[in-house]
């Protein structure tokens, strides 16, 4: 099978396939061996697996969310979108799963997206140099080959099948302050304040959880935000942007209309015994939507009218792996819609935040009309750029972090996730000044730029650490 630019063959009598680049007669990826399957003893069903040749001087790249330097030749990943909070240099998984790499030899770029949404596993070259192998706890081995020949080609015609970033607003592009948490309404005109009584330029400030009613989404707490569309209008007036957090967890409480209208409608996960799907995060004991589920998408677009109606310009999902506490995440046996064509949680898992960011950015389109959505997620899948940008996750204030994050975001970008930012100055630990100045520079030339810093580390403003720093 021919193109102007490559061609497949497939050897009938073991079903094996490589592709070669026309132009230079190279032969840029074939099977080790045939493609397979295997029967999957812990879960029942089986693993398929994908062999192929790595070639001495090869070299690999992509997978978006993952640790360590940036070729990936002689490592091996697992996909399992996890909560991974102060992540080590090695440490795998990480938040989002992106299975598509970007193999280059002798100058000749291709591409491999293995479109399987359970959990998946990719070895190049560390058990056995000589093969570079991917598989899969379940589902199909469907896989979509991609030729360059320029390593660039391969990300745009990878970026052709999967989507491409949005248009954001202008402010987006900007400076970001966030903390877990601002609060009360005080603080945060205070921390405006200090933005512009300095020159500083900054285009948003974030409201974490504490904004809310004991944690529920969608709510204010009215102790600390009296007023908040007041204190939105105010801010927008000296050019500051209002961005604030929406969880998947929604509190069990039968007097909150949000887990009212879902418990109503049937818009909870429930498990393999009908049962809902519960766990505990932020406001306690939770349930969750079905994001999988068109008609839950299409309401929990919806509920983001009154914040849209107020001023909020932004939202940031978070916690959407989706994380739970203790348990980590949801059993596998939690059963999902799938547009119909029901599935468990282990084809669901890694593309549970997606759907989540989808829902979100799909009802404030039709929400805000004429103006651009920001929405941000901290899990993903392969096409999550469609949706929103994405940060590497809660990173420690450490001089190895402030290089990682670099990797990160740069292997974000050849896998179709260019609008990628850190943490600046690191989410967990104490920064010094030398540290946060380097990071906030190294910031400016990330697409997103975020300063952001736990509740029980010290502020973490660009000016808090004094002279010479500020």
């Amino acid at each position: 099978i021919s193109t102007n630019t490559v061609t497949c063959f497939v050897r009938k009598s073991d079903f094996t396939i490589s592709f070669a680049d026309n132009a230079s007669n190279l032969t840029t990826n074939a099977d080790h061996s045939s493609m397979h399957w295997e029967e999957n003893i812990e879960f029942g069903g089986y693993y398929v697996y994908a062999t192929k040749d790595c070639l001495p001087e090869e070299n690999f790249f992509g997978l978006g969310d993952k640790s360590g330097n940036f070729n990936l030749r002689g490592r091996s990943f697992q996909n399992w979108n996890t909560d991974a909070y102060s992540f080590g240099w090695d440490q795998d998984p990480l938040y989002r799963t992106i299975p598509f790499y970007t193999g280059i030899n002798e100058g000749i770029a291709y591409g491999i997206f293995f479109d399987n949404t359970f959990r998946s596993y990719f070895d190049f070259g560390k058990e056995d140099n000589a093969k570079t192998s991917f598989w899969s706890d379940g589902g199909e081995l469907q896989y979509y080959y991609i030729h360059g020949p320029h390593f660039m080609d391969v990300v745009k015609r990878y970026q052709s099948l999967t989507g491409t970033h949005p248009m954001p607003p202008q402010w987006a592009l900007g400076f970001h302050q966030c903390r877990w948490s601002y609060y009360p309404e005080n603080k945060v005109r205070e921390i405006a304040e200090g933005f512009r009584e300095r020159n500083i330029p900054c285009d948003a400030i974030y409201l974490d959880i504490d904004y809310m009613d004991g944690y529920r989404c969608f709510t204010w707490n009215k102790k600390y935000f009296p007023d908040p569309k007041k204190m939105i209008r105010d801010l927008s007036s000296i050019g500051m942007k209002t961005v604030v957090m929406i969880d998947p967890g929604i509190k069990v409480d039968d007097n909150y209309w949000v887990f009212k209208e879902g418990k109503d409608n049937n818009y909870f996960c429930r498990r393999s015994d009908d049962y809902f799907m519960e766990g505990h995060v932020w406001p306690g004991r939770c349930q969750f939507p079905d994001f999988t589920n068109p008609t839950v998408r299409e309401w929990w677009g919806g509920l983001y009218k009154e914040l849209v109606e107020m001023g909020v310009a932004g939202f940031w999902n978070d916690m959407n792996e989706p994380a739970v506490f203790g348990a980590g995440t949801f059993p596998n046996d939690v059963r999902h819609n799938f547009d119909g064509f029901r599935g468990s949680h282990r084809k669901a898992h890694n593309v549970y935040g997606m759907q989540m960011v989808r829902a979100t950015y799909e009802g404030l389109k039709k929400l805000m009309r004429n103006k651009r959505p920001f929405t941000i997620t901290r899990a993903g899948y392969a096409g999550m750029q469609r949706f929103g940008c994405v940060w590497t996750g809660d990173n420690v204030a450490t001089w190895e972090h402030l290089k990682m994050g670099n990797i990160q975001c740069q292997r974000m970008s050849v896998s179709g996730v260019p609008f990628c930012g850190t943490d600046i100055g690191g989410f967990s630990g104490e920064p010094d000044g030398e540290l946060f100045t380097r990071w906030i520079q190294l910031g400016t030339f990330s697409p997103f730029m975020r300063a952001h810093s736990a509740g029980d580390t010290a502020e973490r403003e660009p000016w808090s650490f004094g002279e010479p720093y500020t």
